[in-house]
Protein backbone atom coordinates (compact mmCIF):
# COMPACT_ATOMS: atom_id res chain seq x y z
CA UNK A 1 0.00 0.00 0.00
CA UNK A 2 1.16 3.76 -1.11
CA UNK A 3 2.59 6.06 1.66
CA UNK A 4 -0.32 8.05 2.61
CA UNK A 5 -3.19 6.34 1.21
CA UNK A 6 -6.43 5.59 3.32
CA UNK A 7 -6.77 1.80 4.28
CA UNK A 8 -10.53 0.29 3.75
CA UNK A 9 -11.92 -2.76 5.02
CA UNK A 10 -12.32 -5.20 2.21
CA UNK A 11 -15.71 -5.69 1.30
CA UNK A 12 -17.31 -8.70 3.23
CA UNK A 13 -14.94 -8.40 6.21
CA UNK A 14 -17.18 -7.58 9.57
CA UNK A 15 -16.76 -4.26 11.07
CA UNK A 16 -16.80 -4.52 14.79
CA UNK A 17 -17.79 -1.95 16.78
CA UNK A 18 -18.17 -1.29 20.68
CA UNK A 19 -21.47 -2.56 22.49
CA UNK A 20 -22.90 -0.23 24.76
CA UNK A 21 -24.42 -2.38 27.29
CA UNK A 22 -28.18 -1.65 29.17
CA UNK A 23 -26.59 -2.47 32.14
CA UNK A 24 -23.98 0.41 32.12
CA UNK A 25 -26.42 3.00 30.45
CA UNK A 26 -29.03 2.18 33.16
CA UNK A 27 -25.50 2.55 35.92
CA UNK A 28 -24.83 5.53 34.46
CA UNK A 29 -28.62 6.71 34.47
CA UNK A 30 -28.54 6.41 38.02
CA UNK A 31 -25.48 8.00 38.89
CA UNK A 32 -26.47 11.04 36.90
CA UNK A 33 -29.03 10.95 39.02
CA UNK A 34 -28.09 10.31 42.50
CA UNK A 35 -25.70 13.05 41.47
CA UNK A 36 -28.29 15.36 40.94
CA UNK A 37 -30.76 15.16 43.56
CA UNK A 38 -27.04 15.47 45.89
CA UNK A 39 -26.16 18.53 43.74
CA UNK A 40 -29.50 20.41 43.98
CA UNK A 41 -29.44 21.54 47.68
CA UNK A 42 -26.10 23.09 47.19
CA UNK A 43 -27.54 24.84 43.81
CA UNK A 44 -30.85 25.76 45.34
CA UNK A 45 -29.01 27.51 48.45
CA UNK A 46 -26.16 29.22 45.97
CA UNK A 47 -28.87 30.81 43.60
CA UNK A 48 -30.93 31.73 46.29
CA UNK A 49 -28.29 33.54 48.09
CA UNK A 50 -28.45 35.96 45.00
CA UNK A 51 -31.80 36.39 45.09
CA UNK A 52 -33.88 39.05 46.68
CA UNK A 53 -36.42 38.51 49.75
CA UNK A 54 -39.43 38.39 47.35
CA UNK A 55 -37.84 36.25 44.87
CA UNK A 56 -35.95 33.89 47.23
CA UNK A 57 -39.40 32.81 49.36
CA UNK A 58 -41.47 31.93 45.89
CA UNK A 59 -42.52 28.86 45.60
CA UNK A 60 -42.21 26.82 43.58
CA UNK A 61 -38.75 28.62 43.44
CA UNK A 62 -36.81 29.88 40.14
CA UNK A 63 -34.31 27.77 38.61
CA UNK A 64 -32.18 30.81 38.08
CA UNK A 65 -32.13 34.59 39.99
CA UNK A 66 -34.20 36.93 37.44
CA UNK A 67 -31.10 39.57 38.74
CA UNK A 68 -28.28 38.92 40.98
CA UNK A 69 -28.37 40.50 44.10
CA UNK A 70 -23.96 40.22 45.38
CA UNK A 71 -24.70 42.78 47.96
CA UNK A 72 -26.65 40.11 49.93
CA UNK A 73 -23.29 38.63 51.10
CA UNK A 74 -22.04 41.80 52.12
CA UNK A 75 -25.32 42.58 53.96
CA UNK A 76 -25.10 39.27 55.75
CA UNK A 77 -21.32 39.73 56.77
CA UNK A 78 -22.10 42.82 58.44
CA UNK A 79 -24.77 41.48 60.51
CA UNK A 80 -22.55 39.00 62.48
CA UNK A 81 -18.99 38.80 63.85
CA UNK A 82 -18.57 36.73 61.20
CA UNK A 83 -14.62 37.12 61.20
CA UNK A 84 -13.97 36.24 64.41
CA UNK A 85 -16.05 32.67 64.07
CA UNK A 86 -14.10 31.79 60.77
CA UNK A 87 -10.64 32.59 63.33
CA UNK A 88 -12.35 30.48 66.31
CA UNK A 89 -13.01 27.76 63.38
CA UNK A 90 -9.89 27.72 61.79
CA UNK A 91 -7.80 27.76 64.85
CA UNK A 92 -9.79 25.01 66.43
CA UNK A 93 -10.19 22.73 63.17
CA UNK A 94 -6.26 23.20 62.73
CA UNK A 95 -5.33 22.31 66.18
CA UNK A 96 -7.62 18.96 66.45
CA UNK A 97 -6.35 18.17 62.51
CA UNK A 98 -2.56 18.38 64.39
CA UNK A 99 -3.20 16.76 67.15
CA UNK A 100 -5.03 13.49 65.80
CA UNK A 101 -2.52 12.79 62.87
CA UNK A 102 0.65 12.81 65.72
CA UNK A 103 -1.35 10.61 67.74
CA UNK A 104 -2.57 8.56 65.22
CA UNK A 105 0.68 8.21 63.20
CA UNK A 106 2.01 6.88 66.75
CA UNK A 107 -0.71 4.78 67.82
CA UNK A 108 -1.03 3.41 64.32
CA UNK A 109 2.82 2.80 64.16
CA UNK A 110 2.57 1.35 67.45
CA UNK A 111 0.08 -1.15 66.34
CA UNK A 112 1.05 -1.80 62.86
CA UNK A 113 4.89 -2.17 63.37
CA UNK A 114 5.85 -3.07 67.30
CA UNK A 115 5.63 -6.23 69.31
CA UNK A 116 3.94 -5.61 72.85
CA UNK A 117 2.08 -8.11 75.33
CA UNK A 118 -2.19 -7.12 74.78
CA UNK A 119 -1.90 -5.39 71.23
CA UNK A 120 -4.57 -7.43 69.67
CA UNK A 121 -6.68 -7.18 72.79
CA UNK A 122 -5.89 -3.60 73.05
CA UNK A 123 -6.40 -2.70 69.56
CA UNK A 124 -9.85 -4.72 69.45
CA UNK A 125 -11.07 -2.37 72.04
CA UNK A 126 -10.23 0.62 70.25
CA UNK A 127 -12.27 -0.58 66.98
CA UNK A 128 -15.45 -1.21 69.77
CA UNK A 129 -15.10 2.47 70.12
CA UNK A 130 -16.26 2.93 66.85
CA UNK A 131 -19.66 1.83 68.07
CA UNK A 132 -20.17 3.92 70.30
CA UNK A 133 -22.21 6.93 69.98
CA UNK A 134 -20.63 10.14 70.16
CA UNK A 135 -24.02 11.04 72.28
CA UNK A 136 -23.09 8.17 74.56
CA UNK A 137 -19.67 10.06 75.96
CA UNK A 138 -21.26 13.74 75.64
CA UNK A 139 -22.23 13.65 79.48
CA UNK A 140 -18.97 12.22 80.84
CA UNK A 141 -17.08 14.82 78.69
CA UNK A 142 -19.03 17.90 79.60
CA UNK A 143 -18.70 16.74 83.52
CA UNK A 144 -15.18 16.55 83.13
CA UNK A 145 -15.14 20.36 81.55
CA UNK A 146 -17.98 21.54 84.31
CA UNK A 147 -16.78 24.01 86.53
CA UNK A 148 -14.22 23.33 89.35
CA UNK A 149 -16.88 23.71 92.19
CA UNK A 150 -18.01 19.87 90.34
CA UNK A 151 -16.30 17.23 91.38
CA UNK A 152 -15.16 14.44 88.72
CA UNK A 153 -14.34 11.42 90.77
CA UNK A 154 -13.21 13.24 93.57
CA UNK A 155 -11.04 15.64 92.00
CA UNK A 156 -12.14 19.34 90.62
CA UNK A 157 -13.07 19.56 87.17
CA UNK A 158 -11.22 20.92 84.75
CA UNK A 159 -13.30 24.06 84.28
CA UNK A 160 -12.65 24.70 80.77
CA UNK A 161 -15.75 26.26 79.33
CA UNK A 162 -15.69 29.23 77.28
CA UNK A 163 -12.25 28.48 75.89
CA UNK A 164 -10.44 26.87 73.02
CA UNK A 165 -9.25 23.79 75.14
CA UNK A 166 -12.68 22.33 75.88
CA UNK A 167 -12.91 22.28 72.39
CA UNK A 168 -10.08 20.68 71.03
CA UNK A 169 -8.78 18.33 73.96
CA UNK A 170 -11.04 16.27 73.53
CA UNK A 171 -11.03 15.42 70.02
CA UNK A 172 -7.06 14.52 69.85
CA UNK A 173 -7.16 11.68 69.12
CA UNK A 174 -9.71 8.92 67.36
CA UNK A 175 -9.92 4.97 66.59
CA UNK A 176 -11.04 5.80 63.21
CA UNK A 177 -7.71 7.75 62.67
CA UNK A 178 -5.57 5.18 64.61
CA UNK A 179 -6.87 2.39 62.45
CA UNK A 180 -6.64 4.36 59.05
CA UNK A 181 -2.89 5.17 59.30
CA UNK A 182 -2.45 1.20 61.06
CA UNK A 183 -3.43 -0.45 57.65
CA UNK A 184 -1.18 1.99 55.81
CA UNK A 185 1.79 0.99 57.99
CA UNK A 186 0.95 -2.58 57.59
CA UNK A 187 0.93 -1.85 53.92
CA UNK A 188 4.75 -0.93 54.09
CA UNK A 189 7.68 -3.41 52.83
CA UNK A 190 9.16 -4.79 56.12
CA UNK A 191 12.45 -4.94 54.21
CA UNK A 192 12.46 -1.09 54.32
CA UNK A 193 12.32 -1.69 58.71
CA UNK A 194 14.94 -4.49 57.89
CA UNK A 195 17.32 -1.94 56.30
CA UNK A 196 16.68 1.03 58.65
CA UNK A 197 17.19 -1.42 61.80
CA UNK A 198 20.91 -2.65 60.02
CA UNK A 199 21.44 1.16 59.62
CA UNK A 200 20.93 1.61 63.54
CA UNK A 201 17.67 3.39 62.91
CA UNK A 202 15.28 3.06 66.01
CA UNK A 203 11.18 2.84 65.41
CA UNK A 204 10.51 6.70 66.07
CA UNK A 205 13.28 7.45 63.27
CA UNK A 206 11.83 4.66 61.12
CA UNK A 207 8.66 6.33 61.17
CA UNK A 208 10.18 9.63 60.57
CA UNK A 209 11.82 9.02 58.10
CA UNK A 210 10.41 6.51 56.02
CA UNK A 211 6.89 5.58 56.81
CA UNK A 212 5.67 9.07 57.27
CA UNK A 213 6.58 10.46 54.08
CA UNK A 214 5.30 6.86 52.49
CA UNK A 215 1.93 7.57 54.44
CA UNK A 216 1.41 11.29 52.78
CA UNK A 217 -1.86 9.87 50.80
CA UNK A 218 -3.40 8.49 54.46
CA UNK A 219 -2.31 11.35 56.43
CA UNK A 220 -4.09 13.82 54.00
CA UNK A 221 -7.13 11.27 54.31
CA UNK A 222 -7.26 11.37 57.81
CA UNK A 223 -6.51 14.91 58.01
CA UNK A 224 -9.21 16.21 55.59
CA UNK A 225 -11.74 14.03 57.74
CA UNK A 226 -10.48 15.22 60.67
CA UNK A 227 -10.57 19.06 59.45
CA UNK A 228 -14.23 18.60 57.88
CA UNK A 229 -15.49 17.33 60.90
CA UNK A 230 -13.67 20.10 63.33
CA UNK A 231 -14.96 22.83 60.55
CA UNK A 232 -18.69 21.08 61.23
CA UNK A 233 -18.56 20.72 64.64
CA UNK A 234 -22.09 22.26 66.25
CA UNK A 235 -23.45 19.97 69.15
CA UNK A 236 -20.22 20.27 71.42
CA UNK A 237 -19.70 23.87 70.84
CA UNK A 238 -23.20 24.89 71.01
CA UNK A 239 -23.11 23.44 74.95
CA UNK A 240 -20.02 24.49 76.36
CA UNK A 241 -19.56 28.10 74.75
CA UNK A 242 -21.75 30.96 75.84
CA UNK A 243 -19.39 33.71 73.86
CA UNK A 244 -18.73 34.73 70.75
CA UNK A 245 -15.31 35.28 71.07
CA UNK A 246 -14.75 31.26 71.22
CA UNK A 247 -17.84 30.25 69.31
CA UNK A 248 -17.04 28.59 65.75
CA UNK A 249 -18.79 28.85 62.64
CA UNK A 250 -21.70 26.65 62.57
CA UNK A 251 -22.78 27.79 65.91
CA UNK A 252 -22.58 31.50 64.74
CA UNK A 253 -24.56 30.33 61.58
CA UNK A 254 -27.36 28.83 64.25
CA UNK A 255 -27.68 31.88 65.81
CA UNK A 256 -27.56 34.23 62.92
CA UNK A 257 -30.60 31.78 61.31
CA UNK A 258 -32.45 32.79 64.82
CA UNK A 259 -31.59 36.79 64.07
CA UNK A 260 -31.73 36.42 60.32
CA UNK A 261 -35.65 35.58 60.91
CA UNK A 262 -37.34 35.59 57.86
CA UNK A 263 -34.87 36.82 55.50
CA UNK A 264 -34.04 33.39 53.09
CA UNK A 265 -31.73 35.16 50.79
CA UNK A 266 -28.91 36.23 53.74
CA UNK A 267 -29.68 32.76 55.76
CA UNK A 268 -28.37 31.29 51.95
CA UNK A 269 -26.10 33.99 51.55
CA UNK A 270 -24.19 33.07 55.00
CA UNK A 271 -24.56 29.44 54.16
CA UNK A 272 -22.57 29.74 51.13
CA UNK A 273 -19.58 31.58 52.66
CA UNK A 274 -19.69 29.17 55.36
CA UNK A 275 -19.93 26.21 53.30
CA UNK A 276 -17.58 27.78 50.15
CA UNK A 277 -13.84 26.76 51.91
CA UNK A 278 -14.66 23.23 53.11
CA UNK A 279 -15.90 22.85 49.38
CA UNK A 280 -12.84 24.01 47.81
CA UNK A 281 -10.85 22.10 50.33
CA UNK A 282 -12.24 18.73 49.21
CA UNK A 283 -11.84 20.21 45.28
CA UNK A 284 -8.24 20.47 46.32
CA UNK A 285 -7.41 17.28 48.28
CA UNK A 286 -9.74 15.06 46.94
CA UNK A 287 -7.26 13.04 44.43
CA UNK A 288 -5.23 11.87 47.83
CA UNK A 289 -8.49 11.57 49.69
CA UNK A 290 -9.14 8.62 46.90
CA UNK A 291 -5.70 7.44 47.07
CA UNK A 292 -5.87 7.32 50.67
CA UNK A 293 -8.61 5.19 50.77
CA UNK A 294 -7.42 2.83 48.83
CA UNK A 295 -4.28 2.11 49.51
CA UNK A 296 -5.50 0.94 52.67
CA UNK A 297 -7.45 -1.67 51.81
CA UNK A 298 -11.04 0.17 53.24
CA UNK A 299 -14.10 -0.12 50.79
CA UNK A 300 -16.95 1.89 51.50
Amino acid sequence: MASGSIARVAPGVPRFYPRIRAGTIAKHGVLILVGLAVAYPFYFMVTSAFKDLLEATKNPPDIFPAQLHPENFVEAWSRAPWGRYFVNTITISIAITIGELATAALAGYAFARMRFRGKNVLFTLFLATLMVPSEATLVPNYVLMSPSKVACFGLPCLNWFDSYQVQIVPFIATAFSIFLLRQFFLSIPSELADAARIDGAGHLRFLWSIALPLSVPALITAGLITFLGSWNAFQWPLIVTTRPEFRPVQVGLSAFRQEAGSSYHLLMAASTFVVAPIVVLFLVAQRYLVQGIARTGIRG
